[in-house]
């Protein structure tokens, strides 16, 4: 796979490329769009094959063929994460958003609150809004330049209203990958204030060398009746537009309680979903990751270092996915500069950290997911804008 090959997607519909005008005020034509968790590689061979299969078919009916694409989800999570599930435990979902929306609504009611360690994608507390729920902001703590979990502090901030816990493992937008002990110190949080834990995972192929993702049931079986697992091959593969998650649930009392909503809504999975999911899922597939995942790697390192050579900027480490979190507080400038020159002078796109939560403030998330050249532009075009602080 040749990840340095320039992609055009103006004008494709991309929500990365063609709604970064409307959002920020830059143009495609000479904008860096770093915004949206979207990769900028063309489709594998082996997700193009599958697609050309299904047109080939000629049929777009009702279908039933959901055993194989289970089964390329169990094979997915023993042979990458060694990790055992069982089939009986999923449920597909129109996207990790959907999944994310349809747990909270099952297992809370409105007015109740749902906790968050912030910064953390900004969805979880827009989701929580929606539903008519309330977060309660659990702000990480910084300890040599990563992100760290400090529960003491946690308990002073829980108001008693609390049902849920809803994580990021790996965390977006720092790309922290929770260790063993960290998850298990998360479910005694949750044992301690009645809670149920809710784990979203997407971002868990997307790990760098020297660090290992734990799907939290593997770390914490214990939980296992106050645990709800959610994931997709979305990130991994850039097939978000197909709208295809999942959700998986060991407890058989909160799956059938998560079945009753689930069956209310008369949710059934999209046949381009399952086609791709699962030839996502495969050998081939994993031999693919094996080959983004040291570039993303090459474009992580060439990023972070340009970055912490420019004064006032510090990227914060990435252990995994392809989301650099950049600290601008020493730059001594305000939210609105720092947004004035990223949109005016470099003509970058990218995600202000303060609609992440507290503690997201003074950062700034770009996204790495390109060609190689394009991460270099962007540092060039970072060093320019701020060179009066050279």
């Amino acid at each position: 796979m040749d990840f340095d090959t320039p992609t055009d997607r103006i004008g494709t519909g991309s929500t990365k490329w063609d709604m970064m005008e409307p959002a920020f005020g830059i143009p495609a034509a000479d904008g860096l769009p770093m915004w949206v968790a979207d990769k900028d590689f063309e489709a594998p061979d082996f997700l193009q094959a599958a697609v050309r299969g299904l047109v080939d078919r000629a049929d777009y009916g009702y279908f039933c063929d959901f055993d194989t694409f289970h089964d390329a989800i169990e094979w997915w999570m023993d042979t990458r994460h060694g990790w055992r599930i069982d089939t009986d435990w999923l449920f597909t979902t129109h996207g990790l958003g959907n999944g994310i929306a349809m747990a909270i609504q099952t297992f809370s009611a409105p007015g109740d609150h749902v906790a968050i360690f912030t910064p953390v994608y900004h969805e979880f507390a827009a989701k929580i809004g929606r539903t008519g729920r309330v977060a309660t902001e659990l702000p990480l703590a910084i300890k040599d330049g990563v992100y760290h979990l400090d529960f003491d502090a946690y308990a002073a901030r829980m108001t008693g209203k609390e049902k849920i816990l809803l994580i990021s493992s790996p965390h977006n937008p720092a790309g922290r990958v929770w260790t063993r002990d960290e998850l298990r110190q998360m479910a005694a949080f949750c044992e301690r204030h009645d809670l149920l834990l809710i784990s979203d995972e997407v971002h868990g192929d997307l790990v760098y060398q020297g660090h290992e993702f734990i799907p939290t049931h593997a770390a914490t079986p214990e939980t296992e009746p106050r645990l709800v697992v959610m994931s997709a091959a979305s990130k991994t593969f850039s097939i978000a537009g197909a709208r295809t998650g999942y959700i998986m649930i060991p407890d058989p009392v909160l799956r059938e309680r998560f079945g009753a909503f689930y069956r209310a809504l008369d949710i059934s999975p999209n046949l381009l979903g399952v086609t791709l999911t699962r030839a996502a899922y495969s050998p081939e597939g994993a031999a693919w990751v094996d080959q983004l995942m040291p570039y993303l790697q090459t474009n992580r390192d060439i990023f972070c270092a340009g970055v912490d050579a420019l004064p006032g900027l510090k990227a914060m480490p990435m252990q995994s996915t392809y989301l650099a979190w950049v600290d601008f507080s020493g730059t001594g400038m305000d939210r609105a500069e720092i947004h004035d020159r990223l949109k005016t002078s470099a003509r970058i796109a990218a995600t202000p950290g303060h609609t992440l939560g507290t503690g997201g403030e003074t950062f700034m998330r770009f996204n790495l997911g390109t060609q190689k050249a394009r991460v270099e532009e962007a540092l060039d075009r970072l060093s320019q804008a701020f060179a009066n602080l050279q």
